[in-house]
């Protein structure tokens, strides 16, 4: 099994549609073989940071969602919300 954390920073303005967007992501998420669980981190130092943890029962399946066209669907427009790429590192469960 692996997590996956990821980072995001909404620009100024944004952050109610960055939230709705990473909401329906982890609702489209939810559906992916492989899926087993999301959490979603607000942080209390930068008022327009979202973290999201999410775990996978493998590297391959996460890579797949990653090229989905659900994915894809899901997080439409993006590109446009953020202040800076979103960044990501995973992480092997024990």
């Amino acid at each position: 099994m692996i997590g996956v954390l990821t980072h995001h920073w909404a620009k100024e303005g944004s952050f109610e549609k960055a939230k709705t967007l990473l909401i329906g992501n982890g609702e489209a998420q939810s559906k992916a073989p492989g899926f087993v669980s999301r959490t979603t981190l607000y942080s209390r130092s930068h008022s327009r940071q979202i973290t999201s943890l999410v775990l996978w029962e493998s590297d391959e399946i996460y890579d797949d969602w990653k090229t989905s066209p659900e994915r894809s669907a899901a997080m439409t427009g993006a590109d446009l919300l953020w202040e800076s790429p979103p960044v990501s590192e995973r992480f092997d469960i024990s």
